[in-house]
């Protein structure tokens, strides 16, 4: 188990576990399991990547039209979980989303791959399609439209941040005696105490 230091800030340990995981080449370190719930109280989970602390929030972009977006417009309840088990570890956030400001939005998606932000243009994600090779049509034609251009961004696309409610941080031991260190928001302040394994 890495060091970890109860007393610091949960963001501060979080960044130093996010860099760990890096330093010790887990694939995707950044990937978490976003879990949402829709209008039927019917709940969802796929992973998504964080991109980084915006306000003390998780962020991650998304088409807001796609399965997810939707789900966020009707509750904004999240819980994420960042599993890395080649360190036996995992960090879980719960808490609510917030949009991200247009600008936000637009300084990321610039900084995406060209493929990547002509894709956002050519997918109505989670939507059902005719066939591949027609989506892959959509692709060409909007290549064709932007070519030589900047590819704005689209009005769909764009982030969010997780406003933390919850941060618990899990390691695991032998025999399942796991530790877990939990930070619960306090008005601007967090309680921490252990969560039983």
């Amino acid at each position: 188990m890495m060091s970890f230091d109860f007393k610091k800030d949960p963001f501060e340990n979080f960044l130093e576990s996010l860099k760990q995981a890096q330093i010790k080449g887990v694939p995707d370190h950044n990937a978490m399991a976003l879990a949402t719930v829709n209008e039927k109280n019917e709940p969802s989970v796929r992973i998504v990547f964080y991109k980084g602390l915006i306000r003390r929030g998780f962020s991650f972009y998304t088409n807001y039209l796609g399965h997810k977006g939707k789900d966020l417009e009707q509750n904004k309840n999240v819980s994420v979980n960042f599993f890395w088990s080649h360190l036996d570890q995992q960090i879980r956030v719960d808490g609510v989303v917030e949009k991200l400001t247009n600008d936000e939005s637009d300084a990321y998606f610039a900084s995406r791959a060209r493929l990547s932000q002509i894709g956002a243009w050519a997918s109505n994600q989670s939507e059902k399609i005719e066939s591949f090779a027609a989506f892959e049509e959509k692709i060409v034609a909007i290549e064709k439209k932007y070519a030589g251009q900047t590819v704005p961004r689209p009005p769909h696309w764009g982030g969010y941040i997780i406003v933390p409610r919850e941060i618990e941080f899990w390691f695991g031991r032998s025999g399942r005696l796991h530790e877990r260190y939990v930070y619960e928001k306090n008005n601007q302040d967090w309680n921490r105490f252990l969560r039983s394994p």
